[in-house]
This record gives C-alpha cells, structure tokens and sequence, in this order.
C-alpha cells in the first residue's frame, strides 16, 4: 500500500515537472493550475489500483467493491508551490473501515517523506521519528494555521501553510506543537496523512473543538491541534476554546 501511495505521488512530482504556469486556474477560489494536473496524476494512480478516491480537488471517486478509500490533497500547500517556497506535498492517507490504515506525506519541493501504518510506527525518510517533550505553552514553537485574535502564550510560531508537512513537523520535532486558529477550515486531505504519522509517531492529535477528526465526507471539516505530549495539546486546545468565548 505505501509502495502505491508512493507511485502515485511520483506521478504528482512528474505532472508538477512539466507545469510551466503555477498560477491560479480560474476554475474555483483558490485552485491552482498545479491543484489541477496534480489531482488527475494521482486519481489515476490509485483508481487504476482499485481504490475509491477522496480528493480535494474532485471529490469522490468510487470504485466499486472497494474496501479502501484514500483520502487525497494533490498539492497541499498550493499558495507556496505557486510562489516558489518550499513547504508543499502531496498528502494521502487511506482507510478501511477502522479508520486510517496507512499514509504517506512527500514534500514535493524538497523529496523528504513520511509514512506511517497503523500499528507500525512513523518514519521520515526511512528513520524512526518521535515528537518532543515539551508540555507547556509558554515553551513552545508552534506552528499556526490562521491567526487568533490574541497572544495564546506560545514561546514562538511559525506560520508554513501546509497543514500535512506542519503535522508531520511536530511529529519528527521539529515543532513542538500545532494550532488551527480558523474554524472549519480543513477537510479530512489536509491533516488525515500528517495526523496518522503523529499519531504512529507518539505525539497526539485532536479536533479544537472537540468532534471526531476521521471524517469521509467531502463536504466535512475540522479544525485540528496537534502536540509531542498531552499536556501540550491540552494547553493548545485550552487556548483555542478560549477564542471561541469571546
């Protein structure tokens, strides 16, 4: 199954090869030409494979008799690929019917990877990966994804926009923790992926307001936190409740 998820975002990285233009398609706010090239590489890829598809850019693809769904964003960090930064990947995590089985997060700028299996631990370029140790807020770096309305008591943040390779950043520890300030601004393809490998990894994730974050449903979003330990996410998720009281 990883051997496929890889395939498929080879056939990303050699659609996005031959992409002379980055910009915006015009087809739907905030879709890019690379959204586009990218989503029919690796719908082939894993259709072709007999997986029904979830995919940011076209929706649900079902393939019948299929006992897996792979759960797709092409190019997640679409903004930074159209502008040249670094900090954009192809996120596919696939589920059976206990949830998330196996995922793969392959920055498409620099070739880096994560994979995880349930059960089967995280790894980044084939190392074993594990999240820091850090519990309390005001000791953190974080990354964000929006931005609260106040000060939430983090040491520092980073602002990366790419929710899957942010994920997996707290996984490996490179951040301690991470922060949806938006609300319902991400579908299951943003942070299924990273949240396996976190979760394979040892660090824990949850939903910012509290609801179940293994969703199927196109239509379906999450507002996702992450930490390397449960104090973390605790302080993390505190803090973000506490912007919805005001």
């Amino acid at each position: 199954m990883i051997a496929l998820m890889e395939e498929a975002a080879r056939a990303v990285r050699d659609a996005l090869g031959g992409l002379s233009d980055w910009g915006l398609a015009g087809t739907r706010p905030g879709q890019y030409r690379s959204d586009l090239v990218a989503d029919r590489a690796a719908v082939e890829v894993l259709t072709g494979a007999g997986f029904s598809v979830m995919s940011e850019e076209s929706g649900l693809t079902e393939v019948d008799s299929s006992t897996f769904l792979a759960v797709v964003d092409p190019v997640d960090g679409s903004t930074n690929a159209s502008r040249g930064l670094p900090w954009f990947a192809t996120s596919i995590c696939v589920l059976d019917d206990e949830g998330p089985l196996a995922a793969l997060v392959v920055n498409q700028a620099t070739g880096r990877r994560y994979e995880a299996t349930r059960g089967g631990g995280a790894t980044c370029d084939g190392r074993v990966i594990g999240p820091t140790s850090c519990r309390e807020l005001g000791r953190a770096v974080i990354a964000l994804s929006g931005y609260p309305s106040r000060y939430l008591g983090w040491k520092q943040y980073r602002a990366l926009g790419a929710v899957a390779l942010d994920l997996c950043a707290v996984a490996d520890g490179t951040l301690d923790g991470y922060l949806d300030c938006g609300r319902n601004a991400h579908g299951g393809w943003d942070y299924l992926g990273g949240m396996l490998v976190c979760q394979e990894a040892g660090a824990v994730v949850a939903d910012g307001l509290g609801r179940a974050l293994v969703v199927r449903g196109h239509g379906e979003r999450r507002t996702p936190v992450a930490a390397g330990t449960p104090e973390l996410l605790e302080a993390l998720a505190a803090a973000r409740r506490s912007l919805e009281a005001r």
